[in-house]
């Protein structure tokens, strides 16, 4: 009889657990990828304080310095441009209006590699290639630091041709911030 209480009780449980994360789940459409499709998901609020200009220009440098905690996934940072892409276009700017540089240094690197030294190294198709695609059709450029191309050991000749080689990501970063971009750390 004890058993059987037991048993009732820890399916009661179960069902009120369950259903109190079914009452808070999101409903459908409240994380959306509306111009990097499928990466850098938004809830865009459009009574909100700060948003961006429709009219005005943005030239942002954003600096990818993390690494992916797991080669299969995409890099975060990364991810992080795509977010702040499909916010600017929501909000209403223009993608002729984003001047976007993505410079991925330090523990990133890897994220620059072609599919076959990616895979060669981490047993994996590059997941951050798809994302790169999209990203450079929507004009945003994506460049590796070479000095740490270097120091990671790799060849240049393995950066994907979707990435632009930089000198380095401290010149990168500090030659743009001379020209006007915001410098947008991880």
């Amino acid at each position: 009889m004890i058993r059987i209480r037991t048993l009732i009780a820890a399916t009661l449980v179960a069902v009120t657990t369950v259903s109190a994360h079914a009452a808070k789940a999101e409903p459908t459409g409240f994380w959306t990828t509306p111009t990097i499709q499928g990466y850098g998901n938004i809830h865009f609020l459009p009574d909100s304080a700060f948003k961006p200009e429709p009219g005005h220009t943005y030239k942002v440098v954003f600096a990818l310095t993390q690494d992916a905690k797991n080669p299969r996934k995409v890099n975060p940072a990364l991810d992080h441009v795509a977010r702040t892409v499909n916010l600017y276009v929501e909000a209403g700017v223009p993608l002729k209006d984003l001047t976007f540089v993505a410079v991925a240094y330090g523990a990133a690197t890897p994220l620059a590699l072609d599919n076959a030294h990616y895979r060669a190294k981490y047993g994996v198709p590059n997941p951050n290639l798809p994302l790169i695609e999209k990203l450079k059709a929507a004009g945003v450029t994506v460049a590796v630091c070479g000095q740490a191309v270097a120091e990671h050991h790799f060849q240049y000749e393995w950066i994907d041709k979707d990435v632009t080689l930089a000198l380095s990501g401290l010149t990168t970063v500090t030659t743009l911030e001379q020209q006007g971009y915001a410098l947008m750390p991880e």
